[in-house]
């Protein structure tokens, strides 16, 4: 897994909002997402300082630990939760969801290998050729009644509270990552997004436009949820680890 990586990254305002609050890393070993809380103080900032955390510390060209991605990650809580004064609570805390994979060696498998990551609705998928896998698990009020059974996922689609997330680097002194490892060579190819994609494209139209194999799938997934409607700001990579 020492070989290169294609890249693929498109970032744009939406068509509704006036300011991106999105912010993205493409800086091997690190890809990710993070899009700062919609109607939040400083969503902007606070996702812009995530990324230019995880830069200082998962620097260009290394391979680091899954432990020493998840204190990055750490880190990058603790620089977006100084943004907020002590006695803000609520929407007046800046904060951001955070999603993506990092190029990660496991020193009791003696590999190297790929690290999911994800905190809050940002998503991580899986890309063969012909179909996505999910990879990750959105911290959302609305998961939370899916997995409980209480509405189904394509009730949670529509649902007047499908923007409130349960989980944010910023919102408290401590988070909380869900982490996957997926093996090298196995996965063709990861997209990672914002909810701006998701929320216009379902998981069908997507696979169908990146089945068509275009030359940036970034540009051509972002400009389609754009053109579905752009109700958020939209942010896609697509990695594509040369084999």
């Amino acid at each position: 897994m020492t070989s290169a990586v294609d890249v693929s990254a498109r970032s744009d305002i939406g068509a509704v909002r006036h300011v991106n609050e999105d912010s993205y890393l493409s800086q091997d070993p690190v890809f990710v997402v993070a899009d700062g809380m919609g109607g939040h103080a400083r969503g902007d900032v606070a996702s812009r300082t995530a990324v230019e955390s995880l830069s200082r510390t998962l620097s260009a060209g290394s391979t680091p630990t899954p432990d020493e991605v998840i204190t990055a990650v750490d880190e990058a809580n603790a620089a977006v939760r100084a943004l907020s004064d002590a006695e803000e609570t609520g929407a007046a805390v800046a904060g951001t969801t955070l999603a993506g994979v990092v190029r990660v060696r496991v020193p009791e498998r003696a590999a190297e290998e790929w690290m999911v990551i994800n905190v809050g609705d940002s998503r991580v998928y899986a890309w063969d050729g012909r179909s996505l896998e999910r990879l990750t698990v959105d911290h959302s009020a609305v998961q939370e009644l899916v997995d409980a059974g209480l509405i189904t996922p394509e009730q949670a689609e529509v649902h007047p509270e499908r923007n409130v997330i349960t989980r944010a680097l910023g919102a408290e002194d401590f988070v909380d990552t869900d982490r996957v490892f997926v093996p090298a060579g196995v996965v063709q190819a990861f997209l990672v997004c914002s909810d701006g994609l998701t929320r216009e494209l379902s998981d069908e139209t997507i696979a169908e436009i990146l089945a068509g194999d275009p030359n940036d799938p970034a540009a051509v997934l972002v400009e389609a949820a754009v053109a579905a409607g752009g109700h958020d700001n939209v942010t896609v990579l697509f990695v594509r680890p040369r084999v």
